[in-house]
C-alpha cells in the first residue's frame, strides 16, 4: 500500500521504519527533512493511507488548516483528548473524514523499540472491521497487529494510561516501592475502565493490549515521557522545567486536565486523575499522596 506518515517525531519516524518494510512509504512534517522519502504535505495527502502521528492537541488545527480529503484511509497514531473542547479524537476526525475510512492505533509500544525491530503487539481499532483487518496486515513480522471495533475504548485507554504513567513516575520518584506501584497501576486500570464504560467502551478492551498492556508499559519505564514527568514532580521540580528538559510532548499533562473536567461534568469517580491534575498545578506530592490514600 502507498502510505504517508504525517509527523516526523520519534513516534512517526518509528512507524515509518516499521511500515516501510512491507509498503511504499513516505514521510512528511512541518520541518524539512533530508532523504528521498521526505515529501511535501500536498504529495503525502494523495497517498492511499495516512498515518497521522502528531500531538493530539494539534489535530483539530491540522485538520482545519492542512488536510484535504481525497478519500484516503487514515490511521490515527495520536493518543489524547482535546483539552479546549473535551472531544475525543474520533469526534474531531469524523468532522472531516468518513468513519469508515478511520482507524486508531493502540497497544504497548515504545518508539525506540519499534526502531530496533523488537517484537510487540498492537491493535488497529475501527468502526469498519474490514479496514481494521486490512491495516493490521501492513505491519512487519515482528509486530503482531490485531483488529478491533472498539474505537472509544482504545481511545480512552490510550489517553488515560498517560495520566496513570505520570502517577507511576511520581510513585517511583518518591521511592515508594514495587508494591505501591503495582497497587497504583491496578487501581488506575479500574479507574480507566470505569471512565471508559461510561462512554460505552467494552470492558474487555481495558484487560487487553490497548488497556492493561499499554498501561503496564507506560507507567513503569523511563522510556515513557509521561513517566519522566512524574519523576520530575517527585523531585518538586516545576512543570515548566520538567517539560523544557523533556523537549518532547507529554500527552498526559493536557489529558489529565481534560479527563478531570469530563469526569466532574459526568459524575465519574476519578481519584487518581484528580490528584495528578492537582500535582501538575502545583499541589505538594506528599500531600497528594496522603489525600489519595485516604480515599475509598
Amino acid at each position: 500500500m502507498k502510505i504517508a506518515i504525517i509527523g516526523a517525531g520519534k513516534w512517526g519516524s518509528a512507524l515509518f521504519h516499521a511500515l516501510s518494510q512491507r509498503n511504499d512509504c513516505v514521510i512528511s512534517s512541518r520541518r524539512q527533512l533530508e532523504g528521498s522519502h521526505f515529501v511535501s504535505l500536498d504529495e503525502a495527502l494523495k497517498r492511499d493511507l495516512l498515518v497521522v502521528a502528531i500531538p493530539s492537541q494539534s489535530v483539530s488545527g491540522w485538520l482545519k488548516e492542512n488536510f484535504k480529503n481525497f478519500g484516503q484511509k487514515i490511521l490515527v497514531a495520536s493518543k489524547g483528548i482535546e483539552t479546549s473542547s473535551l472531544r475525543f479524537l474520533d469526534e474531531i476526525y469524523e468532522q472531516h473524514v468518513d468513519a469508515a475510512n478511520l482507524a486508531f492505533l493502540s497497544g504497548p509500544s515504545f518508539a525506540k523499540e519499534i526502531q530496533n525491530d523488537l517484537p510487540c503487539a498492537l491493535v488497529i481499532n475501527s468502526k469498519n472491521e474490514v479496514l481494521a483487518r486490512e491495516i493490521s496486515g501492513l505491519f512487519p513480522q515482528n509486530i503482531k497487529a490485531y483488529a478491533s471495533s472498539d474505537v472509544i475504548g482504545a481511545e480512552i485507554a490510550g489517553a488515560y494510561k498517560n495520566v496513570i504513567a505520570i502517577a507511576g513516575g511520581i510513585c517511583d520518584g518518591l521511592g515508594l516501592g514495587n508494591s505501591a506501584r503495582a497497587s497504583l497501576i491496578s487501581r488506575g486500570l479500574v479507574e480507566m475502565a470505569r471512565f471508559g464504560e461510561y462512554f460505552g467502551a467494552q470492558h474487555q478492551t481495558f484487560l487487553g493490549l490497548s488497556g492493561a498492556g499499554d498501561l503496564f508499559l507506560t507507567a513503569s519505564s523511563v522510556l515513557s515521557r509521561n513517566y519522566r514527568v512524574g519523576l520530575g514532580l517527585a523531585k518538586n521540580e516545576s512543570l515548566n522545567k520538567i517539560l523544557n528538559d523533556l523537549g518532547e510532548v507529554a500527552e498526559g499533562v493536557d489529558t489529565s486536565y481534560a479527563i478531570e473536567k469530563i469526569a466532574a461534568s459526568k459524575g465519574i469517580y476519578t481519584p487518581i486523575v484528580n490528584e495528578v491534575a492537582a500535582m501538575l498545578r502545583g499541589k505538594d506530592v506528599q500531600e497528594s499522596l496522603r489525600d489519595l490514600l485516604s480515599k475509598k
